[in-house]
């Protein structure tokens, strides 16, 4: 299957879809040295104009410099992973969970925890974002904001809007949630 790409609403991002699952985790990569479990991450670290790498369980979210134009981009970094794929190469080495149901937990955050893995999830990462749960503090939910989410323009309206609407119409402890 052909890698294929779409664009995100994150203009200086594009999600690249793999047509199959490649991973089982996300795995975020804002600088070459971050890309180093990560041989496909590293590969497209090795171009000047790459900000970002965010791999997906079955896309990768690219984000490119001001400076150089997606026109220019999308066709061979798609021809590339195509072929790092098509070779067989590995996409990522020794994952680690993001620990989304530690026993340490009290039972809010097990519930915030399960609210962003089943809801908030799966529909930002068809933007070719990722949402992670930080902390709960001071009746504060933090979370990062992964992929095409991050930097985007219209982050703070999915985070205002989308996010945290939901989360406190759920929890009704939460007073606010904070992207770090």
């Amino acid at each position: 299957m052909k890698v294929t790409f779409e664009p995100t609403p994150n203009p200086a991002t594009l999600k690249f879809l793999l047509q199959r699952q490649v991973s089982n985790l996300a795995f975020d990569c804002q600088t070459p040295q971050d890309a180093e479990k990560s041989p496909l991450a590293a590969k497209i670290f090795g171009f000047p104009w790459t900000a970002a790498v965010f791999i997906g369980t079955d896309f990768v979210t690219v984000t490119k410099q001001d400076w150089v134009e997606w026109e220019i981009l999308a066709e061979p970094l798609a021809g590339m992973i195509q072929e790092h794929l098509d070779r067989g190469e590995p996409i990522v080495i020794e994952l680690q969970s993001l620990d989304t149901d530690s026993t340490n937990d009290t039972p809010l955050i097990k519930g915030i925890k399960k609210i962003l893995d089943t809801e908030i999830r799966p529909v930002v990462a068809l933007d070719g974002g990722d949402i992670v749960f930080n902390k709960f503090e001071n009746s504060i939910l933090y979370i990062h904001m992964r992929g095409a989410c991050a930097g985007c323009p219209s982050s703070t309206i999915t985070l205002k809007e989308g996010i945290e609407v939901r989360m406190k119409e759920v929890f009704p402890e939460i007073l606010e949630v904070v992207a770090i």
